[in-house]
């Protein structure tokens, strides 16, 4: 088939939606279809942005390009689903989080105001209405699903996103625990260095990645006395992050309520146990305590510190948990999700 996958990428921006993206049209290809992405930049400032965004999308005309007919078109993240098609499906990533399970809390900028009201409710329409078009619709994850359940009332499918990542495994577990994702404050990488702080023993780590807390986490490792324990590398190529996964002893993978959390697929890929917090969302789709990690039960350095010292003191109890994770998600495989997503197509 001749397919389109359609994303928003906010320019100069890379996360765990564009890996979706990019491994979903990479197993695509390899599939033997014919495969392109068309994305569009997203602005969510001013306002009115959002709604312009959305137009675009209901603008465009992808039945066909250059005399090629396009057979299907698979959408993926606010608002992709907007656009018109006769064969449209999705895969959800996430809504626009600031208008649903966000709003009231530091991480929306939406207020009570007439006009966030208005542009909330039309955020609402377009989903609504778009995701209702779709032929069959999907989500990367329970949490999602129950996220689309609450917010417009449409059931999704949940379908685990598989890594890209290659040479992922056990080759040994050094006494530094690993963390790699976009330096934000929902992924809680302050936790991580306030945990340190509270651990029994000096565990060292690493962590990988670049965003807008990049300054203020330094500073922290500073306050908190770990500059010789911690270390940012900033973004890292796919080679180094592998490596980094695979010497490892843990991962720490702690975000707020995550949508899914491609880290807990690539950690397990490697025989690594996962240390994460009770609400840490998609996560826990896949993690459970003592059996393939630890999870704290709240969102405490005090709580996360145990965690960690559970999976750091003993390399064997490691090994032992990150194999069961590995095990875990050996069903999360591209060749199954291609065949799930075509299915009846």
């Amino acid at each position: 088939m001749n397919i389109i996958i359609c994303a928003t990428q906010v320019p100069f921006v890379r996360g765990g939606a564009e890996a979706h993206v990019d491994g979903m049209r990479d197993a695509l290809r390899a599939a033997g279809h014919t495969v392109e992405v068309v994305a569009l930049p997203f602005k969510w400032y001013p306002r009115i942005e959002i709604l312009k965004s959305a137009l675009a999308w209901r603008l465009l005309d992808l039945t066909e390009s250059n005399g090629v007919r396009v057979d299907l078109v698979i959408c993926t993240k606010f608002p992709t689903w907007a656009v018109r098609h006769p064969n449209k499906i999705a895969w959800v990533i996430h809504q626009h989080r600031q208008a649903y399970d966000w709003f009231g809390t530091p991480l929306s900028d939406f207020d009570t105001g007439p006009e966030d009201r208005d542009i909330r409710r039309r955020i609402a329409t377009i989903d609504q209405r778009g995701l209702s078009e779709c032929r069959r619709l999907f989500s990367n994850s329970a949490n999602v699903a129950g996220r689309l359940k609450k917010s417009v009332d449409l059931e999704a499918e949940p379908l685990h996103v598989p890594t890209s990542l290659r040479g992922l495994q056990p080759v040994e577990y050094d006494d530094y625990i690993f963390t790699v994702s976009r330096l934000d404050r929902v992924k809680r990488q302050h936790l991580l260095l306030e945990a340190l702080a509270h651990c029994i023993h000096p565990w060292r780590a690493v962590i990988a990645g670049s965003g807008p807390e990049a300054d203020r986490l330094k500073a922290l490792a500073r306050r908190l006395g770990l500059s010789d324990r911690v270390s940012f590398t900033g973004y890292l190529p796919n080679d180094q992050v592998v490596r980094l996964y695979n010497h490892a002893r843990a991962v720490y993978y702690g975000p707020l309520d995550e949508d899914f959390g491609l880290v807990t697929v690539e950690a397990f890929q490697a025989a690594k146990p996962v240390v994460t917090v009770a609400d840490s969302g998609g996560v826990l789709e896949l993690v459970e305590d003592g059996v393939n990690g630890a999870v704290a039960p709240n969102p405490e350095p005090e709580a996360i510190a145990r965690a960690i010292d559970r999976v750091m003191e003993d390399a064997g109890v490691a090994e032992r948990l990150g194999q069961a994770g590995r095990k875990r998600v050996e069903s999360i495989r591209w060749e199954r999700v291609v065949d799930r997503l075509l299915r009846d197509g």
